[in-house]
C-alpha cells in the first residue's frame, strides 16, 4: 500500500509558509534533524549543502524540518549558507504527523525529542523510502543511490 506524505504548512527560514503541494510534481526529501547548530545537525545540513547541486541534478528538492524557531533556522542558514528550505515546526505537529516526535534517552534520562529520519516523497505525495535513524555524514550518499535507482 502507497502512503501519502502527511500534508503541512510551516514557516520557512525567510518566514514564508510552505507546503507540501507546492512541490508536487517533484520528489522530495523531507529530513528530520534534532536541532540547529549542533554537531551531527550541521554535519547532515553541511552535507546535504555540498551535494545540493547533484540533488538538483537528479530533480530532488530538499526540506529540512525541526522545532527550532523561524530566527533559529536562519542563523543556522546563514552561518553555513544552506540554500534549502527549513522548516520551524514550533508546535510539534509536522514531526509527529510523521511519526519521528519520539521517547529518547540520554544519561538514564528521558525526554521526547526528534529521531533523525527522512522521508523520500515521490512526484505524486507519495512516501518512497522511510530512512530511518540516519547517520548525518552518510546520509546523501544513500539517498543519491536511491534516487539514481528510481530515475
Amino acid at each position: 500500500m502507497v502512503k501519502k506524505a502527511p500534508s503541512f504548512k510551516l514557516k520557512d527560514q525567510t518566514g514564508k509558509t510552505r507546503t507540501l503541494k507546492e512541490f508536487a510534481g517533484k520528489h522530495l526529501l523531507i529530513y528530520f534533524y534534532p536541532r540547529d547548530l549542533t554537531p551531527g545537525c550541521t554535519t547532515e545540513a553541511c552535507s546535504f549543502q555540498e551535494n545540493l547541486s547533484a540533488l538538483k541534478k537528479l530533480k530532488l528538492e530538499v526540506i529540512g524540518v525541526s522545532c527550532d524557531s523561524v530566527e533559529s533556522h536562519k542563523k543556522f542558514a546563514d552561518k553555513y549558507d544552506l540554500e534549502f528550505t527549513l522548516l520551524a515546526d514550533t508546535e510539534q505537529e509536522m514531526v509527529k504527523d510523521y511519526g519521528v516526535w519520539v521517547e529518547k534517552s540520554m544519561y538514564g534520562k528521558k525526554y521526547m525529542g526528534i529521531q533523525r529520519d527522512s522521508f523520500l516523497v515521490g512526484p505524486k505525495g507519495e512516501i518512497i523510502k522511510h530512512y530511518q535513524k540516519v547517520k548525518p555524514a552518510d546520509h546523501v550518499a544513500e539517498i543519491i543511490k536511491d534516487l539514481k535507482e528510481l530515475n
